[in-house]
Parts: C-alpha cells; sequence; structure tokens
C-alpha cells in the first residue's frame, strides 16, 4: 500500500482558482485606493483622509492600515501581519512640535540627587549661621582652644616678666658687687 493511504497524497486535495473577473474587479479596487490616498496626500487635510477611508471598499487589514496609515511599510512588513503587543512604532516629532517650555521629567535618581544638593546647601547655611549643633559643639570647642591660648600666652607673658625681672635683679647683684 502507497504511504498516503487511499485518499492519495497532500498536493491535490482542496484548490480553489480565483476567476479573472474577481481578480479585474480587486485590481480596479486597488487602483481607486491608490488614487485616493494621494489625492489625500497632495491635500493634507486630516477631515479629507478621513472621508477617503469610509469610501474605501471593506478589506481584512484595514484595522492595521488606519494605525498605521502615516507610515510606508517596508521589506516584509507590507506582506506580513505583524501583531506584537510589546513592538512600539517610534513617532518622529517635527521640530515646531517640540514644547521646549514643557517641563523636563526627571527619573526618581534624579530627584533624589537633586534633593540631596539642596538639602546639603541649607545645611552649610545652617551650620554657617551656627544654628546646628554640630556648629554649636564647634564653637564652644572654639571658645575653649581660645581660652587655653590666651592662658597660655598670659603665663608665658607672666614668666617672661619674671624671667626678665630675675635677670635685671642678677645685674643688680653684679653690678654693685663691681663696684
Amino acid at each position: 500500500m502507497p504511504k498516503g493511504g487511499r485518499k492519495g497524497g497532500h498536493k491535490g486535495r482542496v484548490r480553489t482558482y480565483t476567476s479573472p473577473e474577481e481578480i479585474d474587479a480587486q485590481m480596479k479596487a486597488e487602483k481607486e485606493r491608490k488614487k485616493q490616498e494621494q489625492e489625500a496626500e497632495e491635500v493634507g487635510g486630516a477631515a479629507q483622509n478621513d472621508t477617503a477611508d469610509e469610501k474605501l471598499p471593506a478589506s481584512g487589514s484595514e484595522d492595521s492600515d488606519d494605525e498605521n496609515s502615516d507610515r510606508r511599510r517596508a521589506g516584509v512588513e507590507g506582506l506580513i501581519e505583524i501583531e506584537n503587543p510589546n513592538r512600539v512604532a517610534q513617532k518622529s516629532k517635527k521640530v515646531t512640535q517640540i514644547e521646549l517650555d514643557e517641563p523636563k521629567q526627571l527619573s526618581r535618581r534624579e530627584r533624589e540627587e537633586i534633593e540631596k544638593q539642596k538639602a546639603k546647601e541649607r545645611y552649610m547655611k545652617m551650620h554657617l549661621a551656627g544654628k546646628t549643633d554640630q556648629a554649636k559643639a564647634d564653637l564652644a570647642r572654639l571658645a575653649i582652644i581660645k581660652k587655653q591660648r590666651e592662658d597660655a600666652a598670659r603665663k608665658k607673658e607672666e614668666e617672661k616678666k619674671a624671667k626678665d625681672a630675675a635677670a635685671a635683679a642678677a645685674r643688680g647683684i653684679s653690678s654693685l658687687s663691681m663696684k
């Protein structure tokens, strides 16, 4: 018994042929649609594009044509319908459409970085004004150090005076003994 069994092979089962009349009708509809698209592009009115789409004969690919009517399909895209929900069509903006007045949206990290810098600046201002705990501690430590230095300077001055007095007294005694 042959490999395909009684029914035969897979090659000649159900073949359907398109009649020449149907092919002519499809080609005329395609030409009319292209002609209407060219007219719509020349006029450039959005309202006229809507009316041209309504006049077109119904086809299975109308849904995707409405979404991507501005973009021409290149390569295999024109032949195969791709329905990928993750694919995002890149929309290019014209220079006139870009709004420079609109504030730029910052990421979370950028916002946190800016907040951190502002907090640091506020702290430094408070620190220089002497209003933070650390600044108060620093000022107290400075006052203690100043006092210690003044005491040390005063002691040195007293020791120097005492030394000078002792030296003067020693000179006075030595000068008396020489006489």
